[in-house]
């Protein structure tokens, strides 16, 4: 008797071949019947009334590693589809870590990924110091979806060279130190390791987060680590727009080189009404850009953004703005009344068209204590109208709003990938790894975790770039297969990790907020439409709006036999 029976699917197997009809038998966790499936004897059977069976999507960019402490089912990635995760992006994270060393790594957090320290003290009990227990104490738990783990650098730097790690590179003895962490941590089963070279990522005490302190010789020493394992990846993050320069053109070969592991970086978009600006950014690593070198992520979302002047981070990728991150709050306010600062940023605007000829048009005021910012938000207009009609400057505007009512105006910003032209030959691009959900981070400004979704509804369903089986293919075995994941197709004996969604419907809600963070704190979610059920080993975890109840099938899983 099988265990799962799922009947009248459409498969889509995420290898890019055809989608045909079948059902598809689980046993223990296995697929161990595809397409004609004679024995119809199951404890559950499915019918998924020609609805799409594929395999569960695989999202390469997640920021799970603290909010994991406290919601083992990580929503809400598995509405959307998705049964494993990569974390541990961008250089931050929560192990290894010492004692002394906490309010370090939740202060990386809640400058980089904006995570509540507040939550952070009430959701993390910190039962772990080495990276594998970490990832034990995580599989205790019982887990929802799967998780591959990468270690990131700045807390391996921490925990080698303690406060010393926020201001210099590490000596030879405090190097032997990381490499030794980072050795066990992949003897561990970790996926890796990640960094930033991002000017706006600052972190505890708004100094930059530590691994972009590092030197080239402790990169040496962990790729070192990789090449000598022969799996794992690294994870780089870059600035977000304009060319790769020769010095991050350089430091992207001597990982590629001392690895010998697939590196992906990120990231490659298109400046806003600019559809084929991304090549000048390929080209400038198009010696490196291969699925068995350099892979560059992209995504595939509307990057939309919510922020206030209290913590402008999106803003930051303006060299005007970079200073303000390390401000405190009356220094701030002190800046912003200051005309010459609000002049640097019109001229960034005019020399670094990043979010597009008129960014004011698609800036919005979205609540607020005062009465004039409540008022504003409102009338629904951009800063754009609101100045044009009280003939004054939209940076002007901006920054009164926000002084008036004492930086607590939420302000919604649609930055990048709104436009179809812009954005189609992102997807379309066999070079590109689509991802940068961020899962997990920046609770109060977006949630992309339902990147997948959304590719399936607007890439495939409503223009067409895409076929059924590309974007599927883009959301399973593609990433997987670079990850070294043994997961994102649908074959004899793998893994049953399965989603079952409904072409004509499937679709990612606009964010709402909910209030479920430890301490009754608030985040940015999004819903989806047509999941009829999300699989996780074999077992039902999320189906038709809900959550099952009883026990987890997601688990850590370990780069050595993931």
């Amino acid at each position: 008797m099988y265990d799962l029976l799922i009947e009248n699917a459409r498969i889509v197997d995420g290898t890019g071949a055809p989608a045909y009809p079948g059902s598809l038998a689980v046993k223990d966790g296995r697929i161990v019947a595809l397409g004609a499936v004679h024995n119809r004897e199951a404890r559950e059977v499915i019918d998924a009334a020609g609805q799409v069976l594929a395999p569960g999507f695989v999202d390469p960019h997640t920021h799970y590693d603290a909010q994991i402490a406290w919601d083992s089912l990580l929503t809400p990635s598995a509405e959307h589809g998705v049964t494993t995760a990569v974390m541990g992006n961008c250089g931050v994270g929560v192990a290894p870590v010492r004692p002394t060393m906490h309010d370090f790594l939740m202060g990386d957090l809640v400058n980089v990924e904006g995570i509540p320290q507040d939550v952070m003290q009430a959701g993390i009990d910190w039962q772990w110091g080495h990276f594998g227990q970490y990832m034990d104490a995580m599989d205790r738990r019982g887990l929802g979806i799967n998780v591959a783990a990468m270690v990131a650098m700045t807390p391996l730097r921490h925990y080698a060279m303690g406060e010393a790690s926020l201001g210099r590179a590490a000596d030879a003895h405090e190097i032997a130190t990381m490499t030794a962490a980072f050795a066990g941590a992949m003897e561990a089963g970790a996926f890796g390791y990640s960094t930033t070279r991002e000017g706006v990522h600052v972190g505890y005490q708004g100094k930059p987060v530590a691994c972009r302190n590092a030197s080239p010789d402790e990169h040496r020493a962990l790729c070192g680590v990789l090449r000598q394992a022969g799996r794992g990846n690294v994870e780089l993050t870059l600035k977000l727009g304009g060319v790769v320069s020769g010095e991050e053109h350089d430091f992207l070969e001597l990982l590629v080189r001392e690895s010998t592991r697939p590196v992906t970086w990120l990231a490659v978009v298109n400046a806003a009404e600019q559809p084929r600006s991304y090549e000048e950014r390929m080209a400038a690593v198009a010696d490196l850009t291969a699925w068995d070198m350099a892979v560059p992520q992209t995504t595939c979302r509307p990057l939309r953004f919510q922020l206030n002047l209290a913590n402008p981070y999106i803003l930051g990728v303006f060299p005007t703005w970079q200073p303000v991150m390390r401000l405190s709050r009356e220094q701030k306010l002190a800046r912003y009344a200051d005309p010459a600062f609000r002049q640097a940023f019109r001229d960034d605007l005019k020399n670094i068209p990043a979010f597009g000829k008129d960014i004011w048009s698609r800036f919005y005021v979205l609540d607020g204590i005062s009465d004039q910012a409540r008022g504003l938000a409102k009338g629904g207009q951009s800063l754009r109208q609101l100045a044009d009609a009280q003939r004054c400057d939209p940076m002007d505007l901006l920054v009164e709003i926000a002084v008036e009512d004492q930086l607590r105006t939420t302000f919604d910003m649609v930055a990048l990938n709104y436009d179809a032209a812009d954005t189609i030959p992102l997807v379309r691009d066999d070079r590109l790894l689509i991802g940068l959900s961020d899962a997990g981070a920046h609770l109060d400004m977006l949630c992309d975790a339902g990147y997948s979704t959304h590719l399936l509804q607007r890439w495939v369903r409503e223009t067409g770039a895409l076929t059924l089986e590309q974007g599927v293919q883009k959301l399973t075995s593609i990433p997987a297969r670079f990850f070294g994941i043994d997961r994102g197709v649908l074959a004899l004996g793998k893994a049953a990790d399965l989603v079952i969604f409904d072409p004509a419907t499937v679709a990612c809600g606009d964010k709402e907020w909910a209030h479920d963070l430890p301490g009754g704190g608030r985040r940015f979610v999004t819903r989806s439409t047509g999941i009829r059920a999300t699989i996780v080993g074999g077992d039902v975890l999320f189906e038709n709006g809900a959550y099952r109840q009883g026990p987890r099938k997601g688990r850590m899983l370990r780069s050595y036999d993931a």
